[in-house]
Parts: structure tokens; sequence; C-alpha cells
């Protein structure tokens, strides 16, 4: 497990600057199990290893040049900063825009031995959020849902009712004729409520269950996002880590974990920044990368400790691979 090491002489202006949020207590948990692996990282530091790619002969290594390999190959500092989300619909729809914003908008924390460091003016570089499923393995997952939220919050409230566009074969007059045909002719079978079923006047329809999820200021955004981080390479460095208690996963789940990692696809896209190093004019926008990983209850197998080690490797993965042209 790399060491946990605190930013004591304040913030290297040119450090990646890494936002990883837990969810609050529901339910059974007091403390929730993602808030305690991501605790322990508040305002900590890491540094990044340089690429493997560098160290053998290839097309792309005899386009860097010196100056730019001199870089690549220097370790990069890597700052993180924690944030507590509650488990409510309502918190995901006023936080994670800000997280996005530039500079990031973040609420004050709720505990003041954990004051929040002054977030970067361009935005973060990698905002990873975290939490937690039944017993299991690590599930990192690719896929965010739009629509499709039909559980209570941690407040016991819903998420938004969607109006989704008109389906235009119900909208067909013809359409609808048949439909209420069809009905009328199924009323007139031998049914539970008599040799005759029930009457055309006893026919009614079940009331459809709204739909639920991101209306207002998404309407542009399609059904599901995907992160732009490559899983499957990064599961596979996991395991050649030692960490075999991980698979990648495309169902977040359609609860709040869900919400929140299809609310901060979304943001990432909709906040869009130039690349800065070694810039060209035919580089395109940069989206801050974004991720989501399910943990366990805690021990449920893997330990708290397990689980904040299985973060730090992400997060030294994902920075590391930023780092480099």
């Amino acid at each position: 497990m790399p060491p946990i090491v605190q930013a004591t002489d304040g913030i290297d202006p040119n450090a990646l600057r890494v936002l990883i949020t837990g969810f609050g207590p529901f339910g059974k948990y007091k403390e929730n199990p993602s808030w305690l692996a991501v605790k322990p990282l508040h305002n900590t530091i890491l540094y990044t290893d340089p690429p493997k790619d560098l160290l053998t002969p290839s097309d792309q290594a005899a386009m860097i040049t010196d100056e730019m390999e001199e870089f690549l190959r220097r370790p990069q500092q890597i700052h993180i900063t924690v944030l507590e989300v509650p488990v409510s619909y309502q918190a995901v729809l006023s936080t994670v825009p800000g997280l996005h914003a530039r500079p990031p908008i973040l609420p004050p924390s709720n505990d003041p031995s954990m004051p929040i460091p002054p977030p970067p003016a361009n935005g973060y570089d990698f905002i990873f959020h975290v939490g937690v499923a039944g017993r299991g393995p690590l599930r990192i997952e690719r896929i965010g849902h739009k629509n499709g939220y039909r559980m209570k919050d941690g407040d016991g409230e819903y998420a938004p009712i969607v109006h989704l566009p008109k389906d235009p074969i119900r909208d067909n007059p013809d359409a609808e004729l048949e439909r209420m045909e069809r009905m009328l002719v199924g009323a007139s079978l031998p049914g539970p409520s008599g040799p005759e079923g029930p009457g055309p006047a006893e026919v009614m329809e079940i009331p459809a269950v709204p739909n639920r999820g991101f209306g207002k200021g998404y309407e542009n955004f399609p059904d599901e996002l995907s992160t732009e981080i490559d899983v499957p390479k990064l599961i596979v460095h996991l395991k050649e880590n030692g960490i075999d208690q991980v698979y990648s996963s495309m169902d977040a789940g359609h609860y709040l974990c869900d919400y929140m990692f299809y609310c901060s696809l979304a943001e990432s896209r909709r906040n869009v920044t130039p690349q800065e190093k070694f810039k060209e004019r035919s580089t395109p926008p940069k989206t801050t990368p974004v991720l989501f990983m399910h943990c366990p209850p805690v021990d449920q197998p893997l330990s708290t400790e397990q689980v904040t080690d299985a973060i730090q490797r992400i997060v030294l993965w994902v920075c590391g691979r930023q780092h480099q042209p």
C-alpha cells in the first residue's frame, strides 16, 4: 500500500489535483463504508511513477523529445481532496455541478478538523466517486444512467419526475383505437370475474409509474454516459498489483451511486477546458476524467484499509496516464 503522506507544506502549484467523494450516513450505516475508506486520504499527496511505455523502444517513444521525456520521467505530485456527500438526490444535484465548475465550488466541510483546501482554478484533474454496495468485490462502474430511479433516498425523497418525449405510436389516433379494441376483446374473454369476464365499463389501465431521473438542464445528454477511463486496462493493472477482488460493471444500480455517476459524467462534458501541457492546435478539449467505484461493507470481504489501498492505486494509475503527452 502506498504510504499516506499528509500535505503539510501547502499544495504544489504544478500538482495534479484529485477530488474523491464518499457518501454520508444512511440506513444502518452511522458512518458510510465508502466515507471510511475515503476519509484517510484527505489533504494527502502521492507521486506518479514514470510510464512504462517510455522504457521500451516504440514509434511513439521515438517521437518524444528529450525535454518531454525528462518531464515525463519526473515524478508528478498528486494532491487529494475528499468530500462527503449526503445520500440524497437533491444533494447530488446541488453539489456535483459545482465540482466541475471553473473554478470548482465545493460545499463547506462538516468536520472542522478537515477543512477543504482551495480548489484548483482550472478544475480538478480527476474526480473519483466511491459508494457502498452489497457484500462482494470492488466494482468499477463503466456506465451511468439518466432515468429509471424508483427508490427513495436517505431523506425519504424520490428523484425528480422526468417528462419523456411523447410516444409517436401511442399518440397516433389509429394506433390508440387499435389498442382500445384489443382491450375490449380481452374483456369479453372468460376470466376470474365470471364466464364473460369484466364488462367494458370495468376495464381500466394501471397508472404508469412516473419516470424519475435527470430532467431540466440535462435534456441534451443521452440516456447512458460512459466513463472515458479505460476500465478493462485498469482492472488488469489492479490484479497485476495484488488486488484480486475487483471487476468492472455495466450497471451502477439506478440509485444514488448511479445518480452521482451520471451527473458527474454529464457535468464533465458540460465543462471542458483546453489542454495546457504540450498543447497543439489539434488537441481536443479536455473533459475531467470521472470514475465510480462500489465498495462492500467493512470486512465483507475487504477491510477499510484494503479499499483505501485500492483507491490510492486507482488514483496513481489514472493520474500516471495523464502525466504524458
